[in-house]
């Protein structure tokens, strides 16, 4: 399913809507629909109890988003949190201009992709995708042209160096999406964050930022945390939170917003064991990921040619989303940037006293970081489907199915009397429903025909449907339908509950 048609059926479905779309929309803010945040929501809730439940040396807190003026010099997010942007004079159209060189090696890579698919279709099974692009010269030199492409960008990024991000764009004969025009101004530095005043004070002394990441908020209550919870390193700080960044050029949909949440980590550790943990984390985010069923030819690692001035290590877990491979969740090594920051910025010492050591140190950070709202873009990209099923007549027809994992699916069960004209039937149902819901999120449905209704659950990503018939006035029992196979059972009333497994994959 193309990613068109993705968003309109996130919005038929009440998934996501436009903000204030009545007022023609507000650009890159979106709003969760009922089903939306219910989705959300799993998704929340499956990483939370994963990464602070589930471990005895991880802890959660929610730190306000309003924070002192301080914090955003410390953390380095006043001087240098910036993306460089460029305009084309025709158009009036403004672009990231990384993006715009990023966008040229990935149409590259498309090239690769096409010559791959079709020495798949000539050579079948005994097709080796690794080997061929290894050993096919043209792919070979496509993959280089790449490569250097990347590399070159990713100079200019560290350096900041405006005018080679410029040049680069005027050597590749990089044009405007929109009016296909080379009419280029010079690339400059814009700051991310969302600046407001404090009460009435005005001037500088009053400003405070929209805090543009969740992590801050850990950090600066380090201390507090440790010594209430009376934690011993290694330990974690989780957080989930929204996140606010000026966006300039805010695209495919739910990807990039200014208007955002995150779910993010921080793990303490000794200096010096940072690349250990380093790699425990990536591993066992892949994990996590893989665990809900995502193909893993879906997800990739792909290690920072840039780092950032916190970091000496950071990987991004990629997902294949509609529009290519693209970042889902960060893994850094933040050395002990952030806490020396702080301290020498405050005045506070953020040291950690080690009795094992018998010393006293800044510890390091190595930190998690994922977009809940990519996250819930990656589920929806790889659970939604378009495929032939067969009829009740035998006969073949199209189903559109959201095939999520059923511990994320936003209704669990969905209770339907064959026919909504028969009291005795739709009594029935409600008890079935009154009974099912203290135990999972439930709809009941009888409009339309039972064919349809199975339908607009499938729709939904509703792993069980519950059918009660003439059969269960006789005997108490009732058919249950699986969404993925469309399997149908007949269950005892009694034998429900037990039968409907939306466990997480923990």
């Amino acid at each position: 399913m193309d990613f068109k048609q993705l968003i309109s059926h996130c919005k038929e479905y009440g998934f996501i809507y436009q903000s204030s779309e009545i007022y023609d929309g507000l650009s890159a803010v979106y709003d969760y629909g009922p089903y939306g945040v219910e989705l959300k929501n799993n998704i929340k809730e499956y990483w939370w109890k994963s990464m602070v439940n589930m471990h005895e040396n991880i802890v959660g807190i929610d730190a306000a988003i309003f924070m002192h003026p301080k914090t955003w010099k410390a953390s380095g997010h006043v001087d240098a949190f910036n993306d460089p942007l460029i305009d084309n004079k025709d158009s009036k159209k403004r672009y990231r201009a990384d993006q715009l060189i990023e966008g040229y090696a990935e149409k590259i890579e498309i090239k690769i992709r096409k010559d791959v698919a079709k020495a798949r279709k000539r050579f079948g099974d005994a097709f080796d995708e690794n080997q061929f692009r290894t050993t096919n010269p043209r792919i070979v030199d496509r993959q280089n042209k790449i490569d250097a492409i990347l590399k070159r960008l990713a100079d200019a990024m560290r350096d900041e160096n405006m005018g080679d991000l410029k040049a680069q764009i005027e050597e590749y004969d990089i044009a405007c999406p929109e009016s296909g025009s080379r009419n280029w101004t010079e690339v400059r530095q814009f700051n991310l964050m969302f600046s407001t005043q404090l009460g009435n004070i005005a001037g500088e002394e009053g400003k405070l930022y929209l805090r543009p990441e969740t992590a801050q908020g850990i950090f600066v209550n380090f201390l507090n945390v440790q010594k209430s919870t009376r934690q011993k390193i290694p330990f974690g700080i989780a957080q989930i939170g929204k996140a606010f960044r000026n966006e300039i050029v805010a695209r495919q949909f739910i990807f990039r917003m200014r208007e955002f949440e995150q779910m993010e980590m921080q793990f303490f550790i000794r200096p010096g064991v940072e690349m250990k943990w380093y790699e425990y984390w990536k591993e066992t985010r892949l994990n996590w990921h893989k665990a809900l069923g995502t193909p893993e030819s879906k997800l990739r690692y792909h290690d920072h040619d840039n780092l950032a001035h916190y970091a000496n290590a950071a990987v991004d877990i990629e997902f294949e989303f509609p529009f290519g491979f693209r970042e889902l969740e960060g893994i850094h090594s933040r050395t002990d940037f952030d806490l020396g920051s702080h301290s020498e910025l405050s005045g506070k010492k953020m040291t950690y006293f080690d009795p094992e050591l018998n010393e006293s140190y800044v510890p390091y950070v190595v930190e998690t970081s994922i977009g809940c709202d990519r996250m819930f873009l990656a589920q929806v990209s790889n659970a939604l489907q378009e495929e032939t099923v067969p009829d009740a007549d035998g006969k073949e027809s199209t189903r559109i199915v959201m095939k999520l994992h059923p511990s994320l699916a936003p209704v669990k069960v969905a209770v339907l009397p064959l026919l909504k004209n028969k009291e005795e039937l739709t009594t029935a149902a409600r008890d079935v429903y009154s009974t099912l819901k203290k135990h999972f999120n439930c709809q009941y449905d009888e409009k339309d025909a039972i064919g349809r209704r199975y339908r607009r659950q499938d729709a939904i990503g509703t792993p069980y449907c519950v059918t009660i018939d003439f059969d269960t006035l006789e005997d108490g029992t009732v058919t249950i339908r699986d969404r993925d196979t469309l399997q149908q059972k007949r269950v005892a009333i009694d034998a429900l509950v037990g039968e409907i497994d939306v466990t997480l994959p923990l």
